[in-house]
């Protein structure tokens, strides 16, 4: 059975956008002079609360695409070997609008 994080606080679970791994011309990018994916899909948040303890609701929903900072977060792999990375909700740049 496949382990899932349930993000506490004003967290959200992000699954990182798969990197190519050939660029224009043929040519094959090392991973480790791979960029860092700055774009993902939210895949469960937490719960997010006021000062008086009223749930607040988020600006980003399961499913949604959005853009992370290049650095932060903290990254995460679990049991289906695929990369996540959680992060405040607050740290999300945006969210990308198909």
């Amino acid at each position: 059975m496949a382990k899932m994080i349930k993000p506490l606080g004003a967290r959200v679970l992000v699954k990182l956008a798969e990197s190519t791994e050939v660029k224009k011309g043929g040519i094959i990018i090392p991973d480790a002079a791979k960029e860092k994916p700055v774009e993902g899909t939210v895949v469960a948040i937490g719960k997010k609360r006021d000062e008086d303890g009223k749930e607040i609701p988020f600006d980003v929903a399961i499913n949604d695409t959005v853009l992370l900072p290049k650095y932060g977060g903290t990254e995460v792999k679990l049991d289906d070997g695929k990369e996540y990375q959680l992060v405040r909700d607050e740290d999300l740049l945006g969210v990308i609008v198909k």
